[in-house]
């Protein structure tokens, strides 16, 4: 049976500080017909200005980059900028704090770098799909970890920030100048929210957030 055969095309973009792995990674993933290799970044700036030329559907981001800002901090720069772009990232690390910064920063998934191709390319298929994926082993963990928290928690600071504004009556033109953003990267966030809100229609959202507003004060 051929896994890759219910892939999405998707243009994808490698962040990662080490030549080797990156080499590695664009072996594991041109061998798979649908994907496409954009580009290669090993710091923030080569990332964002990439992102930005080349569009790519999903970015698979190392957390600890020697050369500047991390990957954390970059995923949230991504989320800011860029929404529709997917973040994966991929890391050594299996420290449970790491994975519950970079979703908060706004990636969708979190990937052991010793995880097999197999999953890699699944974790892919499901994040441009939409969903989110963990490795198994850090599956478990953040169920639990995540088991008390409620869904506004779970949003990033950008999502809270556009939260407020609607609260306060703004429209999405509004909101972008307020924030220096485009009125398509607003929208963008409006969608993620609803989605993370299982909220379905914009005056549902807008109901949510004078409420989440009032409830704080």
């Amino acid at each position: 049976m051929n896994h890759n055969a219910s892939l999405p095309s998707a243009r994808l973009l490698l962040v990662d500080d080490h030549p080797l792995v990156r080499d590695g990674l664009r072996a594991r993933l041109e061998a798979v017909r649908h994907f496409e290799v954009i580009g290669e970044a090993d710091n923030a700036q080569e990332a964002l200005a990439l992102a930005e030329q080349a569009a790519p559907h999903l970015a698979l981001m190392d957390v600890g980059m020697k050369n500047g800002m991390n990957g954390i901090a970059l995923a949230g720069l991504f989320h800011e900028r860029f929404p529709a772009i997917r973040v994966l990232m991929l890391s050594m690390h299996d420290n449970l704090e790491y994975v519950t910064q970079a979703v908060r920063a706004g990636a969708s998934g979190y990937v052991l770098k010793d995880s097999p191709a197999l999953e890699i390319i699944q974790a892919i298929g499901a994040v441009l799909d939409g969903k989110t994926f963990f490795s198994a082993e850090l599956s478990a963990r953040l169920i639990q970890a995540s088991a008390t928290q409620s869904p506004v928690e779970r949003l990033t600071p950008r999502e809270r920030d556009i939260l407020d504004a609607l609260a306060e009556g703004l429209s999405s033109k509004q909101i972008a100048q307020r924030n220096d953003l485009s009125v398509r990267t607003v929208e963008t966030h409006r969608q993620n929210l609803k989605r993370k809100l299982e909220i379905e229609g914009q005056a549902e959202l807008i109901k949510f957030a004078v409420e989440y507003r009032r409830a704080r004060r």
